[in-house]
Parts: structure tokens; sequence; C-alpha cells
């Protein structure tokens, strides 16, 4: 198995896969970046002075809810109309998904856009793409700071063993024993594989209710199961490691 995720769904981890037999290390959008087709992009340009491909102000109540932040605007890119993007997991995977994405959801300050991605690539290490109604490097200056949202449903579709950070995160973590070791609240990392970031309820010395936590590397080694379904990850972990 594997795992990926974005934006506020977390940071991307390294680009190797997990199974379940051994110890290969999990990512957080561990794909091949997305290659638009030539007739792909064709229909997109197609459709670039159509309304769709306009800029909309959008509301709170118009607002998605299944939108997850994958990154933000930094600056413009060129002179026609482009904007470079800081994408939350790395390009190329959390990247994958502002690539696939027909549509970006923009929010900055409480204001709400959301703009046709006409054309997205890698570039170094961010983003750089196209959008609807954006025609010059004004425009594109003027959208700096909006953080990026995508709808979860433009997600690239995963193989059968892999993950996204954001399906992981609130999932429930039992052992082989059956005990509830917490639920995941995050994901992190280390630079070599990522790790579960579990919280459960505890006490400090006076008695007080606290949040406690336990780390588990997300590794075949460890995690048996991932039960999407019933929101539940099954660990080889003993509660007082």
């Amino acid at each position: 198995m594997s795992e990926r995720d974005s934006g506020s769904s977390g940071r991307a981890g390294a680009a190797s896969r997990a199974k379940a037999s051994g110890q290969t290390s999990f990512g957080a959008f561990v794909r091949k970046p997305v290659e638009r087709t030539e007739d792909k992009a064709k229909a997109l340009a197609a459709n670039a002075g159509s309304e769709a491909a306009e800029m909309r102000t959008e509301t709170a109540a118009s607002w998605p809810a299944d939108v997850i932040e994958v990154g933000a605007i930094v600056d413009a890119y060129g002179l026609k109309g482009w904007v470079k993007v800081a994408a939350h997991a790395g390009a190329g995977r959390g990247g994958d998904a502002l690539l696939s994405a027909k549509r970006w959801w923009l929010l900055k300050d409480g204001e709400r856009r959301s703009v046709p991605a006409l054309q997205a690539k890698t570039h170094s290490d961010s983003v750089v793409a196209h959008l609807g109604g954006v025609a010059d490097r004004d425009v594109a200056l003027a959208l700096r700071g909006f953080r990026v949202y995508v709808s979860r449903d433009e997600f690239p579709a995963l193989e059968a063993d892999e993950f996204y950070w954001v399906d992981l995160i609130g999932m429930d973590v039992v052992n082989l024993a059956g005990l509830n070791l917490g639920r995941v609240a995050s994901m992190i990392d280390n630079g070599a594989q990522s790790v579960l970031r579990i919280e459960y309820p505890a006490t400090d010395k006076s008695g007080k209710p606290v949040a406690g936590e336990r780390m588990i590397p997300f590794v075949g080694v460890y995690v048996k199961t991932v039960d999407q379904a019933a929101k539940q990850i099954v660990v080889d972990w003993e509660a007082d490691y």
C-alpha cells in the first residue's frame, strides 16, 4: 500500500510506494506527473473564449464542500497572464492535483473566486498555470496570495494500494489486538518516510485531560490494512511503544 495527500491535507512525502510486505516509504502524492494529451489541450484552448473559461466570483454557499487546499499563488509567470503556484505537496506529487484539475477555487481574506485551469505544468519546484480570464501579467500579479483549492473528485485516480493523506486524516487506528490507539491527527514527512501522527485522550501529572500523541511510520511492516469505508487503520503496534 502507499498513501498520498495534499494542501491543508499535508505535505508530500517520498515519491516511492510501500507494500504491506516491506518497508519501502510511502509518499503523500506519489504519482507520475499528469500529462495532458494534445487533444485535451486543444479542447481546453477551444473553450478559452466561452463563459466557462472566465473567472467567477463565488460565495460560501457556492463553495464546494469537497475542496482541498493544494497550494498558493505566489507570483506572475511571464507576460501573458500565467501564474506561479507553490504546491503544498511539491510539484509532481501534490502538484499533480493542480495539473489535472479543470477548475481551481481561490480564496484570500474571505474573497472567493473560481477559475478554469486552461493549461498547467511543472516548472522547477513549482507549478505554473494559465487561468481563464487572466490575460496579462498585471491580472496575474493581482492574484498573489490567493490560496488554491481543488475538488477532491478531481484528484488523479490512485492504484488500489495508494492513499492520499487527506483521506487518512481522521481515521481511527487500532492494533492487531483490537486496542484503539487513537485517531490520525496529521501526517508528517520525515524525509525517509511518511508518519502517522496519532492523538488519543490522556491525562497529565495533575490529572488534567490532555491529548496524547503517538508517531507510527506509515510503512508496510507496521501498517497492515487501511479500510477507507470503515475509516480505520490496523497497525502492528503496541500502546506502550
